[in-house]
């Protein structure tokens, strides 16, 4: 066995650090990993995010690993020739285009040399030739169940080379104290109509599959029971669908909510307003692998309302299944966000969902695959 007080070198690879899930989920695991004393590094083609994984102790190497494009293909001698003078324990593939311009890298170094090859799913990828590389790996991480189910509906892939850990959350970020009176104050004075308010969150980038139109819907219901309640949409559109906010906008003006919802666009402040708002929503119109706005929520105590599907139904069905509403039901959902504006939730988040369990049984996969070396 491998000795489990040895630091371990691990090199992660997503195709770049700017925003979204995969990217927060690979800057904390490199946070950990560095806290706990091991060597962490991150290839990527940069992004907003790289300063402060540099900051908290990464090593970032950047390198065009993003395109889906034959042209990576030129990519994989440098990632070999990398790889080699990395000297890592373990590299671990997070997306597809970085997956096949490492794994043909690493199919062609020294077996006995070589890092061991791990990927984790993060969605449930379309099924074909591009998607398979992902399968390639010598261990897989699944997100949820239902990602789980979907690597061996679709990809055949053998149950013990699947690990299930969830996305795990930092709970020194997301607490109660997120939301400070100076934070508050500041909040309040760009933004008026918020102040004595109960605020509906609905959070993640402006994208038509995450639901944003069905909340206005919902909105729109929730106002006709009660009118002491305001909806913040947190996140801006993805590049070069600018459209899609402005269609959102229109929407909004139309169902006479031009005073009742405020877009906030893009903010780095996420867990305070978790921890001021009254309820938050995950409205997503397909299963989504995990959503982590919802353990994040209950986190900071904030109760969620989240159709019963996908990885979001999994994570609220282990904090506050109360919060569970049948899937594109917008007055159901409405009714609930209602019922728990007053109510005292009761919200038990399972340790599993925090990063010391995820960081736990990570390092215990790795070390694993390293002691069939």
């Amino acid at each position: 066995m491998a000795d489990k007080s040895l630091p371990l070198k691990i090199v992660q690879v997503l195709p770049a650090l700017n925003s979204g899930g995969v990217e927060r989920g690979t800057v904390e695991l490199a946070r950990e990993l560095v806290r706990g004393g091991h060597k962490s590094v991150v290839i990527s083609a940069g992004g907003r995010m790289v300063e402060g994984l540099v900051a908290e102790g990464s090593e970032h190497i950047e390198m065009p690993v993003h395109r889906k494009s034959l042209m990576s293909l030129l990519q994989v001698r440098p990632m070999r020739r990398l790889l080699t003078e990395l000297q890592a324990d373990i590299v671990h593939v997070r997306s597809r285009a970085p997956a096949w311009i490492v794994w043909l890298a690493w199919r062609g170094m020294d077996s006995a040399a070589r890092p061991k090859l791990v990927s984790t799913f993060h969605g449930m990828y379309s099924v074909n030739f591009y998607s398979a590389v992902m399968a390639r790996a010598e261990h897989m991480i699944a997100i949820s169940n239902c990602v789980k189910n979907y690597m061996q509906s679709n990809y055949g892939v053998a149950d013990q080379k699947i690990t299930l850990i969830p996305r795990g959350l930092d709970p020194a970020a997301f607490n109660r104290e997120a939301c400070t009176p100076q934070w508050r104050d500041a909040l309040f004075a760009e933004y008026p109509e918020l102040k004595g308010k109960h605020l509906i969150l609905m959070p993640g980038r402006l994208t038509r599959w995450k639901g944003q139109e069905a909340f206005l819907d919902m909105m729109a219901r929730l106002v006709r029971l009660r009118q002491d309640c305001h909806g913040v949409v947190v996140g801006d559109a993805e590049p070069g669908k600018q459209h899609y906010y402005d269609e959102l906008i229109a929407q909004r003006d139309a169902l006479g909510l031009a005073d009742k919802v405020t877009f906030v666009g893009h903010r780095s402040d996420i867990a305070a307003f978790y921890a001021l708002a009254a309820v938050t929503c995950h409205m997503s119109n397909k299963e989504e692998p995990f959503g982590r706005t919802v353990p994040e929520s209950l986190a900071t105590g904030t109760p969620v309302v989240a159709y019963d599907r996908g990885g979001a139904s999994e994570s609220l069905n282990a904090g506050f299944p109360q919060g569970l509403v049948p899937a594109d039901d917008v007055v159901a959902f409405a009714v609930r966000v209602d019922d728990l504006i007053d109510a005292d939730a009761e919200i038990k988040l399972p340790e599993n969902y925090y990063l010391s369990s995820q960081l736990a049984s990570t390092l215990g996969v790795y070390r694993r695959l390293i002691a069939q070396r």
